[in-house]
């Protein structure tokens, strides 16, 4: 076999596979850009982490001299980590600045006694211990 049929059955395979790692390299540039107008943070490190190895595997095209897929990956990718932090600017501003999250509030038992004691131990002669009874 020589060289360019060997270079042109490679391409048969690979070039596919970049086009395949590139649409999923977009699905998670999406899903980041979701993530980030939400506010999300877990989710965008997560989207963000799956969309790495789903970019290099559009990169297996460009041995094919085929470099569309991985351009597209990271032109997905930059686009919606930009449309993300604009519409959640745009989501802040509309909110008049107020926090987008309630603060929690503990459940206070009705007619329970409480009883706190403060003491110190000899471990911990600095801190004291809060404990309920």
């Amino acid at each position: 076999m020589t060289t360019l049929r060997v270079a042109n059955e490679l391409a048969a395979v690979l070039v596919p596979i970049g086009v395949v790692g590139a649409a999923l390299a977009a699905l998670c540039a999406i899903v980041a850009g979701i993530a980030i107008m939400r506010g999300a943070g877990g989710l965008i490190g997560g989207a963000v982490g799956l969309w790495i190895p789903f970019a290099l595997l559009s990169l297996t095209a460009s041995f094919a001299n085929q470099w569309l897929p991985l351009i597209a990956s990271v032109a997905a990718l930059a686009a919606m980590l930009v449309l993300g932090g604009v519409a959640r600017a745009i989501v802040n501003v509309a909110d008049g600045g107020r926090p987008s999250r309630r603060p929690v509030t503990a459940p206070v038992a009705v007619g329970a006694p409480v009883v706190s004691t403060v003491k110190s131990s000899p471990v911990t002669s600095a801190i004291p211990i809060v404990s309920t009874r």
